[in-house]
């Protein structure tokens, strides 16, 4: 039952359903990508990747410098579950659509090339 009440706990952020958004659309990004399209902090968005990350929803690697993060392909069946709503309902909203536009213009790679 913790577990279950992680996941949800997780979820309770606009900025990490803002990062869970963007990760279910790209199959990877870089943290300085992340910072550039929610328009935060660097500090701010890796707390929130830690805290998805420490929850199961992501994995990491690190290439040099920087790291990347996906959606982990071993979720939970809780988190399973709730993918394909998370899919429908936050992806349809307006902040996830400027989000993926602002990913969409940025040139990509530049700060951890």
């Amino acid at each position: 039952m913790e577990k279950i009440a992680v996941v949800f706990q997780s979820l309770d952020d606009v900025t990490r359903l803002r990062i869970l958004a963007l990760l279910l659309k790209e199959s990877e990004l870089c943290v300085c990508d992340l910072v550039a399209v929610l328009q935060l902090p660097q500090s701010t968005v890796s707390r929130h990747l830690s805290l998805l990350k420490n929850s199961g929803w992501l994995t990491d690697r690190r290439h040099g410098l920087w790291i990347y993060y996906s959606i982990n392909r071993s979720l939970a069946p809780v988190q399973q579950f709730l993918v394909p709503v998370l899919v429908n309902f936050v992806s349809s909203s307006q902040t996830a659509k400027d989000d993926l536009d602002r990913l969409e213009n940025l040139s990509r790679g530049n700060c951890c090339a």
